[in-house]
């Protein structure tokens, strides 16, 4: 372990705690082992992060892995006990991939690129269609949440794992980790700061308008997998009070409220 990587002099002001890992097997346990085991010592806001993961976990427990120096996990706590209500916790996911979002706009306007990025219900970044980022949000028994985000940034073409992939690099944009990680706490801390403001409420701290404004599934024909492989194809309405998704069936016509699944985005022909 190495702390506090001297590059990051923007991202270390914004955190309470920062580490650098040179590699991890996953920088969400690696988080979660220590907050735990240390209160005090990983306050609100401290930060795990590496560009050498060779363990991460996906939603639905997929394991994946990337060429070192070519992304970066970020491991970010959050210890919202006491100032939020447990069923505002749905939303954290959305927060922080709206927060990526807009920090991967920032990176691709820089380089005069289109600002594309958008949010895939519930833990996805895509640009143009293309994941780039995803998000998986772990709470531990305290009730604090551990929000990783594993992001491309200088990966290759010739290194993407599938074609429906994308990075920074590829987009043409500056994969320098210290910008997009000081961008994208900057925004996440003030999301969240206006959602414990509002006491949980995100319509009424703006959240809900800023995730809407980035989310990409809502309006569109979807495939839900659900945890034990059930399937549902339908049509994604609206997101409730608590960031969960509503589906509309496609062969019965009713509406059902999703928390937990992956989604797919289906083409017309689908």
């Amino acid at each position: 372990m190495t702390e506090d990587a001297p590059s990051l002099t923007r991202s270390r002001a914004l955190a309470q705690r920062l580490r650098w890992l040179a590699e991890s097997g996953s920088t969400n346990a690696d988080l979660l082992a220590l907050a735990t085991a240390d209160t005090a010592g990983w306050p609100h806001l401290s930060v795990l992060l590496t560009d050498t993961q060779v363990a991460g976990r996906g939603r639905l427990d997929r394991v994946w892995t990337s060429p070192s120096g070519s992304g970066l996990a970020i491991s970010l706590l959050v210890r919202p006990a006491g100032k939020l209500p447990m069923e505002s916790y749905g939303w954290l996911s959305l927060l922080a991939g709206t927060a990526m979002a807009e920090a991967i706009n920032a990176r691709l306007s820089a380089a005069g690129a289109a600002p594309d990025a958008r949010v895939k219900w519930p833990n996805d970044v895509l640009v143009a269609g293309k994941k780039i980022c995803g998000v998986l949000a772990e709470i531990s028994a305290d009730g604090s949440v551990v929000i990783g985000t594993g992001i491309n940034t200088a990966m290759s073409a010739a290194q993407l794992p599938v074609d429906t992939a994308t990075s920074l690099a590829v987009l043409g944009a500056d994969p320098d980790p210290d910008a997009l990680l000081a961008e994208y706490l900057g925004v996440f801390i003030e999301l969240y700061d206006a959602l414990v403001a509002a006491g949980g409420d995100a319509e009424a701290s703006g959240l809900r308008a800023r995730v809407e404004a980035r989310l990409d599934t809502l309006g569109r024909s979807v495939r839900v997998e659900r945890p034990g492989g059930v399937f549902q194809f339908g049509r994604a309405l609206a997101l409730d009070s608590d960031g969960r998704i509503v589906i509309v069936d496609a062969d019965t016509g009713t509406h059902t409220t999703v928390s937990a699944g992956d989604i797919t985005h289906l083409r017309a022909q689908d």
